[in-house]
């Protein structure tokens, strides 16, 4: 797929898949309602640690993105699967940054809003997240890259990042 018919079709699925997932469930849930289930000594901490989480989940989810169209040449969308291994930039220390950075960028909001109810949602978003991994895109993976797939699985954990970079 050429870069740009593949970075449009990225934007669409960015705002629809992880939009939805970690911006809209979560303000239905929240109403971006701030509450303080701690004390407020804890409170300040927890919201600063669960700001950051945020960020850094957001920007982790748009270079993941990026990389999909620019060494994958196509999108993270499974109708639109990439061309190429995207092995690269984050690929390298975990499998999955994309759902890790939703998962964190949702935790950091529970902290953020002190909101527990939140964690209950990860948790429960987790559970059909894992499944879709293990039962539809690794063995599709498996299928198209073959051996260069069963190696940097062996080698790249799935949702734990690694500390050093996977080299092929």
């Amino acid at each position: 797929m050429r870069r740009t018919p593949a970075a449009v079709i990225s934007t669409l699925f960015f705002a629809a898949a992880p939009g939805t997932v970690a911006v809209l469930v979560p303000w239905w849930i929240t109403g971006w309602e701030s509450r303080s289930p701690l004390p407020g000594w804890a409170m300040t901490p927890l919201r600063a640690l669960g700001a950051l989480l945020v960020l850094a989940g957001a920007a982790v989810i748009v270079n993941a993105f990026a990389r999909f169209v620019v060494e994958g040449l196509g999108t993270p969308l499974p109708a639109a699967p990439p061309e190429r291994l995207v092995v690269g930039g984050l690929y390298r220390y975990v499998r999955n940054p994309m759902y890790v950075a939703v998962f964190s960028a949702v935790i950091g909001q529970a902290m953020l809003l002190g909101q527990p109810s939140l964690l209950l949602y990860v948790a429960v978003v987790a559970v059909p997240v894992v499944a879709f991994v293990r039962w539809y895109e690794e063995p599709t993976l498996r299928a198209k890259f073959g051996a260069d797939y069963d190696s940097y699985r062996s080698k790249v954990p799935g949702w734990w990042p690694r500390l050093r970079p996977y080299r092929p």
